[in-house]
C-alpha cells in the first residue's frame, strides 16, 4: 500500500504579499468614501447615496476580507490543531458580508418604495458633488487593484468589486443631474431601487459560492466525474474510488482518492502520474492519494458513509 500527496506553497514574496500596501490604500479609500457617503446621504436625505453607501459597503468588506485573508494565511499556518489554518475566515466573512448586504438591498428598495408614493426634496448639488469623488475614489482603486489582479485571485476578487462599484457611482451621478437640472423627485427613488437591484444578484451569487464552500461541494469548474474516469486510465490503476475535490478558499482546491492497482504496478510511479494530472489539468496542487491492492479496496466498501 502507497501514499502520497502533492502540494504547493504561496511563499511570502507571492503576489497577494506584493500587494498588500496598495490593497490595504484602496481599502483606505473606500472606508474614506463610505463615510462620506453615510453622512451626506443622510443629511441630504439621498436614498440613492444611502443605497450606494450600502453597495459600497459591499466593496469595503471585500477589501478588508482579502486583506485579511492574506494576513491570516500568512500569520496562521497549519497547525496540529487548526490542520488546515484559517483560510476558511475568509469564507465566512463572504457569508456574513451577504447575510447583510440581503438586509441593506431589502431596506433601501423598501425606502425606495415608499418615497415613489411621496418623494421628498434631496437636494441635487451634494449627490452630484459626492458621485464626482465617488468616481474619482473609485478610479485610484482600480489603478491600484488592476496589476494584482492579473497574478491573484483574491486580488481579482477585491478589484471586480470595485469595477462593480463604478456603476453605482455613475448612478449616483445621474440623480444628481437630474434632480439639479430638472427638480424631479423620482429619479432619486428609482436610482436607489435600481441600485438596490443591482446589489440583491451579486449578493446572492456571493452566498451561493460561500455556502457551496462550506458544505465542501465540488467546485463548480471541476469535473469529478472525469477526474475519476482520467486516474482510472492511468497506467496500473484498475479502480478509484472515495474521491473527493473540495475547496478549502478562493483559489485553493483540494482532493482525496482511494487507487487500486494492479499487482504489478508499482505504487510511486502511480501516485507520480495521478499527481501530474491533478496539477497539471485541474490545477490540484494539494492531493492526497492512497494506492492499495484489490484485497484491500473491499475494506473501504463496508464504510457507510
Amino acid at each position: 500500500m502507497g501514499h502520497g500527496h502533492g502540494h504547493g506553497h504561496q511563499p511570502p514574496g507571492s503576489a497577494s504579499a506584493r500587494y498588500l500596501p496598495r490593497l490595504a490604500a484602496a481599502l483606505g479609500i473606500g472606508v474614506a468614501f463610505l463615510l462620506l457617503e453615510v453622512v451626506v446621504g443622510v443629511v441630504t436625505g439621498s436614498l440613492a447615496l444611502i443605497s450606494d453607501a450600502g453597495h459600497m459597503l459591499t466593496d469595503v468588506l471585500g477589501l478588508a476580507m482579502a486583506l485579511t485573508a492574506i494576513v491570516l494565511a500568512r500569520r496562521s499556518g497549519p497547525t496540529y490543531r487548526r490542520t488546515f489554518g484559517l483560510y476558511r475566515a475568509e469564507v465566512l466573512a463572504a457569508l456574513a458580508n451577504a447575510v447583510l448586504l440581503f438586509g441593506v438591498a431589502g431596506y433601501v428598495i423598501f425606502e425606495a418604495v415608499e418615497r415613489l408614493a411621496n418623494p421628498p426634496e434631496v437636494p441635487g448639488l451634494p449627490v452630484l458633488l459626492v458621485a464626482v469623488a465617488g468616481l474619482a475614489a473609485n478610479v485610484v482603486a482600480f489603478a491600484l487593484l488592476r496589476d494584482g489582479s492579473k497574478e491573484s485571485l483574491n486580488l481579482r476578487g477585491a478589484y471586480l468589486e470595485v469595477l462593480a462599484d463604478l456603476i453605482g457611482s455613475v448612478g449616483v451621478l445621474v440623480s444628481g443631474v437630474i434632480t439639479l437640472t430638472t427638480g424631479w423627485r423620482y429619479a432619486d427613488a428609482l436610482i436607489g431601487v435600481a441600485i438596490g437591484l443591482f446589489v440583491l444578484p451579486r449578493t446572492f451569487t456571493l452566498a451561493r459560492r460561500a455556502l457551496r464552500i462550506l458544505f465542501q461541494h465540488a467546485p463548480a469548474e471541476v469535473d469529478v466525474e472525469r477526474i475519476s474516469a482520467e486516474l482510472a486510465e492511468l497506467a496500473g490503476v484498475c479502480d478509484v474510488h472515495d474521491l473527493h475535490v473540495w475547496t478549502l478558499t478562493s483559489g485553493m482546491e483540494v482532493a482525496s482518492a482511494h487507487l487500486t492497482l494492479e499487482r504489478t504496478a508499482q505504487p510511486a510511479e502511480v501516485l507520480a502520474a495521478a499527481q501530474t494530472l491533478l496539477k497539471d489539468q485541474y490545477s490540484i496542487e494539494h492531493a492526497t492519494l492512497q494506492c492499495e491492492p484489490r484485497e484491500s479496496a473491499a475494506r473501504c466498501q463496508e464504510l457507510s458513509w
